[in-house]
């Protein structure tokens, strides 16, 4: 994929996302929206298994704002409060302590550790509104952390 095309994805990503929030449209109109701006984005990821910290994060950010506005779905990953916290968990190349033993000597670290944390603060933004709609069990147990820890990275 050239850059034209990523920059045309980005456009299709920005126009839905837009419709997607226009709150004068049916909700099953804005979940379509939702959909679509989900697919761009998700083009722009590409091959890659871990995808880039910005495509990744735009995911994140726009699921939770459909489960918190529009409503949790089970049936469709998507919008299901549970997959999207194991999705956020297989993004996290760090575990919680190490994050958290790194954040308190950030300013020591060479550049690629400090952007790896700045990574982390990034893929980790949404769960303060997502945390609420996940269930007691392992994944809302290990995500919670998080959100603590989060405020520390740099």
């Amino acid at each position: 994929m050239d850059a034209h095309d990523c920059s045309q994805l980005e456009s299709v990503r920005v126009v839905a996302q837009q419709h997607a929030y226009d709150s004068s449209q049916p909700r099953e109109m804005r979940r379509h929206w939702a959909e679509l701006s989900l697919l761009a984005n998700r083009r722009m990821l590409g091959e890659g298994a871990e995808g880039s910290a910005r495509e990744l994060q735009q995911d994140f950010m726009l699921r939770t704002w459909v489960i918190e506005h529009l409503g949790p779905e089970d049936e469709n990953s998507d919008w299901s409060p549970e997959a999207l916290g194991v999705d956020t968990l297989a993004a996290l190349a760090m575990s919680l302590s190490e994050a958290a033993t790194l954040a308190t000597k950030w300013r020591e670290l060479p550049i690629e550790q400090i952007r790896e944390l700045r990574r982390h603060k990034n893929l980790t933004a949404h769960l303060e509104w997502l945390i609420g709609h996940l269930q007691p069990g392992p994944t809302r147990h290990l995500l919670l952390p998080w959100i603590e820890t989060r405020q520390l990275l740099p």
